[in-house]
């Protein structure tokens, strides 16, 4: 372990060599210089300086000015300034200028070094919390979060712009999809990156016990409540609160939290005492919080102050472009994690996962993941390692799907009619309810699949005019192309 590197700036010999002696000792690397331009020299190294000792009045220079180059070369370096004269103004200019501390000769040996080991620790702890921020800097480093899509490229840029400001952050979306990922995104790439990020689900913990989780409560204030406690925002003073389902939020809770959101203060449980925070409040939910202001589950002058910036974060099926990148990471992440083996994935296995709905989003692929890597162990993820239910992506799946015959009978006719529409559906959902693609990907005359449209009444989601299954498309659509049996098809 590398010595601490002292630098002792005096022009006194007698006390230069005392200090010397004294820091030596302690297994310090000491240097020392008796003027302002021989520490100048003696600083324009690759060796890191930890501490310097500076007299105030050098014979060629202020010691002050001197702790201000020392900086620039060394800004980890804690300098305690040394005088004969002190005076109150001296010590203010030398701690406003970035001294440590301010001694007045003649000092104490053993109160000096207490004041060096002092300093040390006060660099020593400086030194971890930065590599503290800086590990979770990277951690939550846009580029880490996995995807490449225009929708989550949309999303991170609106990360990376509302990241410096102290606006309040809606962030909305389905469960799984990542909200406290964006959230923590957005603090850890902020001024407070270096203070508390506190989260909370509000959906979680009962309503009779979310008031003094978020607001604390003095002792005696309700039966069990033996001690004071500090609520969570008073623990994000400084940092970020992050409130998820917020649309679960009582609606006595929703009056005392758009309080704190209008005057950044609050009162804990029991208590008269008003506290004054300092937070930034990024807020999530799955619900539709416009709706509930329409119903009358939620206030509508909070909804405006919470949806200050919104933030929409897509489902995973809006992004299905980045689902290999996403099994490549959880792959690589979980194989270091679990001491797995698992080297790729089969093309065939990945197109049904690439089209499978995700209902539960990012989450569901991580936990599926997981599952592989556990019960397979190593090698290349096939087909027939996935759980029956997402095996029915591909046209090879579903064309060899099992379907399971209950004991008492089942209607085939029923059946095979459910089949028909489920492949009619997805194919026509991947091209986004262009019926010649459609028709194409089905080896399908295009009359016929129309035909079984408008029979089935099948129609695109939200459209419930028919004005999809009353013709037989568009001059545009009839140009795409129709198959026709035989081998080729024509344009």
């Amino acid at each position: 372990m590398r010595a601490s590197r002292v630098l002792i700036v005096d022009d006194e010999s007698s006390l230069r060599a005392a200090l010397f002696r004294v820091l030596d000792r302690k297994g310090l690397s000491v240097i020392t210089a008796n003027r302002k331009e021989e520490a100048l020299v003696l600083c324009q190294t690759d060796q890191p300086l930890d501490l310097a000792l500076v007299d105030l009045n050098l014979p060629d220079g202020d010691g002050i000015d001197l702790m201000i180059h020392l900086k620039e070369v060394h800004p980890d370096c804690q300098v305690i300034i040394l005088t004969g004269h002190g005076t109150i103004e001296s010590a203010v200019r030398a701690t406003q200028k970035g001294a440590f501390h301010f001694m007045t000769k003649p000092f104490n040996m053993e109160e000096l070094v207490s004041l060096v080991d002092r300093a040390l620790s006060h660099k020593k702890l400086q030194k971890e919390n930065q590599q503290l921020r800086n590990e979770l800097n990277k951690k939550y480093q846009f580029e880490h979060i996995i995807g490449k899509s225009e929708s989550i490229q949309n999303v991170l840029s609106m990360v990376e712009r509302v990241a410096d400001s102290d606006s309040t952050v809606l962030v909305t979306g389905e469960s799984g999809t990542g909200k406290e990922l964006i959230a923590r995104a957005i603090h850890y790439n902020s001024p407070r990156a270096d203070q508390a990020f506190v989260a909370i689900n509000c959906g979680a913990i009962p309503s009779e016990l979310l008031e003094s989780e978020l607001f604390g409560h003095i002792k005696g204030a309700f039966t069990g409540a033996i001690a004071n406690r500090v609520g969570r925002f008073e623990l994000a003073d400084g940092g970020t609160i992050f409130l998820d389902e917020i649309g679960d939020l009582e609606p006595a809770l929703q009056v005392k939290l758009l309080r704190v959101l209008q005057q950044r203060s609050f009162e804990p449980v029991g208590s008269t005492k008003n506290i004054q925070v300092n937070v930034r409040v990024i807020a999530a939910t799955n619900k539709n919080l416009e709706e509930l202001v329409n119903n009358g589950n939620f206030r509508e002058d909070l909804f405006y102050r919470l949806n200050v910036i919104p933030i929409s974060v897509p489902a995973l099926r809006e992004r299905r472009s980045d689902v290999p990148l996403l099994l490549a990471h959880f792959m690589e992440q979980i194989n270091r994690s679990k001491g797995r083996k698992l080297s790729g994935i089969s093309a065939e296995t990945l197109e049904c996962l690439v089209n499978y709905p995700w209902p539960g989003n990012i989450r569901e692929l991580e936990n599926l993941v997981e599952r592989l890597a556990i019960l397979k162990g190593q090698g290349q993820i096939e087909i027939n390692d996935l759980p029956v239910k997402y095996r029915t992506g591909s046209s090879v799946a579903a064309s060899t799907a099992v379907f399971e015959v209950p004991d008492n009978g089942m209607d085939f006719n029923a059946a095979v009619d459910q089949f028909e529409n489920s492949l009619i559906l997805r194919a026509l959902e991947k091209t986004g309810w262009n019926r010649n693609q459609a028709a194409l990907l089905l080896r399908l005359n295009r009359t016929t699949l129309v035909e079984k449209i408008k029979k089935k009444g099948l129609r695109p989601p939200g459209d419930v005019s028919g004005t999809h299954d009353d013709d037989l498309g568009s001059p545009a659509e009839n140009n795409q192309g129709i198959y026709r049996p035989g081998p080729e098809i024509s344009q």
